[in-house]
């Protein structure tokens, strides 16, 4: 095979290195962003992601330099820096890492919203206060990222015309917080009941009858 041809080739120079470039900045930009999202937790892995972010982009800038008359690859540079951008903003919605602090406002009487939010284990903590149309009941909670889902969907279906706002935090203890899900976050957590329900009722006497056997 003539590898020198194909270095030299069409092929090579306007497709195969161009994507190549696009990869490697996808690959970048996405580790950029975990890294960045890992510094502002105090994620000691950040240093080691920042070390293959950088040799990445080496490997991308050290190409358009050694071929500054093809226009391909500066195309596939910016390209591969968007997407990796928006990828590394999918990774990190995926991630869910860290906690935030939510404001709930309502004038609405938040009682079933505080009962059902207590019930699931969340920390909640509630003031009286007094807004422009009259007294309102602020809701204050510290939850995990991958809980936010959850909590949302309970004050839509108890306060739906409550204000709430989502703030991270840095770091917080003491807090009470629902039991941890390990990697499945909470926007996936309802395909996850089964580990609840596979062992029912009818499943459970076969599983008694098994042993008994045994």
């Amino acid at each position: 095979m003539d590898f020198q041809g194909i270095l030299n080739s069409d092929f090579y120079a306007w497709v195969f290195l161009p994507l190549a470039i696009f990869l490697a900045r996808v690959c970048d930009v996405s580790l950029g962003t975990v890294r960045i999202m890992l510094i502002s937790r105090g994620v000691k892995l950040a240093t080691l992601i920042g070390f293959f972010e950088i040799l990445v982009w080496l490997l991308a800038i050290g190409h358009i330099m050694q071929n500054l008359t093809n226009f391909g690859y500066y195309i596939a540079y910016a390209g591969g820096f968007a997407t990796g951008t928006y990828v590394g903003i999918l990774i990190e919605n995926k991630l869910s890492l860290g906690v935030v602090i939510l404001r709930i406002i309502t004038k609405q009487d938040a009682a079933e919203l505080i009962k059902h939010l207590k019930e699931q284990n969340y920390g909640v903590t509630t003031v009286d206060a007094q807004g422009v149309s009259g007294p309102v009941k602020i809701i204050l909670m510290v939850v995990n990222r991958h809980d936010v889902d959850d909590v949302v969907g309970l004050i839509k279906m108890f306060n739906p015309h409550a204000f709430y706002s989502v703030e991270d935090i840095r770091f917080a203890r003491e807090g009470i917080f629902p039991p941890k899900r390990g990697w499945i976050n909470g926007k996936y957590w309802k395909y996850a009941r089964f580990r609840r329900d596979w062992i029912n009722e009818k499943y459970w006497k076969y599983a008694r009858f098994v042993r008994k056997g045994k």
